[in-house]
């Protein structure tokens, strides 16, 4: 297999699977049928494997690979599922901080040619079974698991975890999970299986109480995480982190109970080595000093309020470089804003990328300072050239934003 095949294979994978990276709400295929039947063609991998089930709206991927890094420092294989990726596919399959080979993707991507006609599965369905084929495969010990969507209906939510944890529920895809924080709850609840600990990491009183229902429904034991009190850090810089923080702590004690042997050195280390360990890049990743370059893949209205609360703690005069996405509720983000800052806004190199020309109506009504580009490179370039010495670059908006932007310039 050269890298030409490799690409060639996962091109025709994007371009063939209904695909919500790419298309949005018309590829999402909601219901449990279709994984069903794909696992059960596969052999049902999932069933052989212990996971770990991890679902909210945000915070997921920090506390995935917060987790991951700990169970590692604890001398164990973690396979690790995360989406999307920024980079590279591989990025979503992990053993240990090592993307799944690109010879396995390959591989399993012309097994794909073999599914019988009732099975046709979207693209995170697919790669969902390739993750749970690969742990298999490689006989980890652990394998940490995070939604793609929403939880009742996502793909995942075939898995029987050892225990399961809801970092919190905020609005987004809307269009899809409901309109409200309550039906959003609702649909993240769906993860909660019978016998099977949740940890809520949600500190608002109406989401805890929907999820502690749902637990008592399930005859599942409910730990708030909120009312964990730790002075624990992480190298995932961010103050949203201690939140995360305390949920992974509430993991890590269910799994000591279940048998894990994890020192509190073990996760002490583990939270502070998420980097070197995970190599997870994109939540308040600094990619230079000189000047001060920080990406952040926050992209919802509570996510980015988080973003902007941390940037408005840095004295220096920024330049930040925003994108998004068609679905996205840009009114909702446009006042939330540091009105203190020159903005350059740009298209995500994605057809679900949204031109900041069909949103200028909005810009010109605000109190901003902007300018329009038409590539997440473009926009950088502009920002850098006007930066000055003692300034700082933000950028983020989308996870696509801030792909696009690693891709060209970050060199691993």
């Amino acid at each position: 297999m050269t890298p030409k095949d490799y690409q060639e294979a996962v091109n025709w994978l994007f371009v063939q699977m209904p695909n919500y990276q790419i298309d949005g709400q018309k590829a999402y295929k909601p219901g449990l049928d279709n994984i069903r039947k794909l696992c059960d063609f596969f052999g049902n991998p999932q069933d052989k494997i212990k996971t770990v089930h991890i679902g909210g709206t945000n915070g997921k991927g920090s506390t995935s690979n917060m987790l991951a890094s700990v169970l590692q420092e604890s001398g164990y294989k973690v396979g690790l599922y995360n989406s999307p990726h920024l980079i590279d596919f591989t990025e979503r399959i992990k053993i240990n901080g090592a993307n799944c080979e690109r010879e396995f993707v390959y591989d399993f991507i012309q097994k794909l040619k073999h599914l019988p006609e009732d099975i046709r599965p979207s693209f995170f369905e697919f790669t969902t079974i390739m993750a749970f084929e690969y742990f298999y495969q490689q006989n980890v010990d652990v394998a940490i698991i995070e939604v793609g969507l929403g939880g009742r209906l996502d793909s995942t939510n075939i898995i029987n975890p050892l225990v399961a944890a809801i970092t919190n529920v905020q609005l987004d895809h809307q269009n899809i999970l409901g309109n409200t924080i309550e039906e959003i709850a609702k649909e993240k609840a769906g993860i909660i299986k019978q016998n099977t600990t949740i940890i809520s990491g949600d500190e608002t009183a109406n989401v805890k109480h929907i999820i502690k229902v749902k637990a008592i429904e399930e005859n599942a034991d409910f730990i708030d995480a909120t009312e964990i009190k730790t002075d624990l850090e992480s190298d995932l810089k961010g103050n949203y982190q201690k939140k995360n923080i305390r949920v992974v702590f509430a993991l890590i004690n269910e799994l000591r109970q279940q048998g894990f042997e994890i020192s509190d050195g073990n996760l002490k280390s583990g939270l502070l080595k998420v980097h070197q360990n995970t190599n997870f890049i994109g939540r308040w990743f600094e990619f230079s000093k000189e000047p001060l370059t920080i990406c952040d893949t926050g992209h919802n209205q509570a996510g980015l309020e988080e973003v902007f609360k941390q940037l408005n703690e840095y004295s220096q005069s920024k330049h930040i470089i925003l994108g998004f996405v068609n679905d996205k509720k840009i009114d909702d983000v446009i006042p939330i804003l540091p009105t203190d800052a020159d903005y350059y806004f740009v298209k995500p190199n994605i057809s679900r990328g949204r031109h900041p020309e069909d949103y200028e109506n909005l810009l010109k009504k605000s109190n901003l300072n902007y300018k329009i580009h038409g590539s997440v490179q473009e926009g950088y370039l502009a920002a850098k050239q006007n930066c000055k010495k003692d300034e700082m670059i933000f950028i983020g908006g989308s996870n696509f934003v801030v792909g696009d932007f690693l891709e060209k310039n970050l060199r691993i």
